[in-house]
């Protein structure tokens, strides 16, 4: 919140709007535009001579929002991304998943670099306009918008993993607890469907047997360039057997019977057509085979739902209860439909926490209308939140996995 007309403040510690401008390499006009757009306000106004002044914490924010716009994103994607608080816990997850865009746009161009020198040889080599040659430069520099999507869905699951990792008190972790219900065997073939960053490989390094065949699957190009870097340090005796696929679950590329292990972690209640996806599972399953996928139950995190609401009743933190789709509560049913056994194990866990921050993170990561209701009034939210949290905060966690067998 700006401050305004304050006479014990003291001005050595802010700057004015050119000499703020000055140091970012950027014109008074920019810095006026980002304010009366409420991207960045200033930390104080003199009323009597409406001077803006500015902070160090301004200037990081300032770096936010220009490395976005070099991105490509537009100025109301960058107001959602950018939030005004710079907690240390908020800029330093933020600089990592800048650092992720980064490495992705680099990647981006050099593909389009190549693209570029192969039509110019085919065109020179045969004389002639290459028009596929074209399409794919096309689809290549149309890119940008998908890498704006993927560093969006990063920073989403990470907020949601960081806040899990954190404050959870079942000690076992979830990702070391759903490697230890699959059981691996030597020689097996497995799929993970929806694998985001990696994670579940990762955290279980030390456990992966060097004989079995991993095939690591999401929807998202992008997702899997996260997780081959995330798994980037394993052995070569493992990554030789790890191999990295996009598609989408409802229409798997792979023949029937090819798997002895399925694993989808919180993945299927996002398909449009559960039963699609339960049917290719069961296809590519060989017989005997599993498959172990996780959800949660109408009870899981409530308190946050109930967080928001008592700060502004508009505010749905989920345009879809996912739990509805494939949940604890009817994921039996629904597997029973192709399935001949159906195990059932809750992972017993609960989240203490004693900082706001990563409340606010998790909350502004949810797929729901939040950051409507909460961008413009931060302050008071934020406010809000660190009087609900003393000495701290309880969350119900209320998830586990269905081990659903092929005959």
């Amino acid at each position: 919140m700006t401050k305004k007309n304050n006479k014990n403040i003291d001005l050595s510690k802010y700057y004015t709007s050119g000499q703020f401008a000055k140091m970012a390499n950027v014109s008074t006009r920019t810095i006026r535009y980002y304010d009366n757009q409420n991207i960045l306000k200033p930390s104080y106004i003199n009323e009597n001579t409406m001077a803006r002044y500015y902070t160090d914490e301004d200037f990081a924010k300032l770096q936010q929002i220009l490395l976005f716009k070099y991105l490509g994103f537009s100025l109301d994607e960058i107001k959602e991304l950018t939030i005004n608080d710079l907690d240390y816990h908020f800029l330093l997850n933020s600089l990592k998943l800048q650092s992720t865009l980064i490495q992705d746009k680099i990647e981006q161009m050099q593909l389009v670099q190549k693209a570029i020198l192969d039509t110019t040889s085919v065109i020179e080599k045969n004389k002639n306009i290459d028009w596929s040659q074209m399409l794919n430069l096309i689809h290549l520099t149309g890119m940008q918008t998908s890498l704006k999507t993927q560093y969006q869905n990063a920073n989403n699951i990470s907020s949601r993993i960081n806040l899990h990792q954190k404050y959870s008190t079942n000690p076992k972790g979830w990702f070391p607890w759903i490697f230890e219900q699959c059981g691996f065997k030597s020689n097996e073939n497995i799929l993970e469907i929806g694998c985001g960053n990696g994670s579940l490989w990762a955290e279980n390094a030390q456990l992966i047997p060097d004989n079995i065949n991993i095939v690591l699957s999401d929807i998202s190009k992008g997702m899997l360039r996260d997780a081959r870097r995330c798994l980037s340090f394993l052995p070569s005796t493992i990554k030789k057997n790890m191999h990295f696929k996009a598609f989408d679950c409802q229409s798997i590329p792979f023949d029937n019977n090819t798997f002895d292990t399925v694993i989808a972690n919180h993945v299927l209640f996002y398909c449009n057509s559960f039963e699609h996806a339960r049917s290719e599972i069961y296809r590519v399953l060989k017989p005997h085979g599993k498959l172990i996928c996780s959800t949660y139950s109408s009870n899981h995190m409530k308190e946050l739902n109930e967080l928001v609401n008592e700060f502004d009743s508009r505010i749905i933190l989920s345009a879809n209860n996912l739990y509805e789709t494939f949940g604890l509560e009817n994921g039996e049913s629904l597997l029973k439909k192709s399935f001949f056994k159906i195990e059932k194990y809750i992972y017993a866990d609960e989240l203490i926490i004693d900082a706001s921050e990563p409340i606010i993170e998790y909350i502004l990561s949810c797929h729901g209308n939040q950051n409507q209701y909460i961008l413009d009034k931060y302050k008071d939210f934020r406010n809000f939140v660190d009087s609900k949290i003393a000495p701290d905060f309880k969350v119900t966690k209320e998830a586990g996995i269905f081990i659903a067998h092929k005959e």
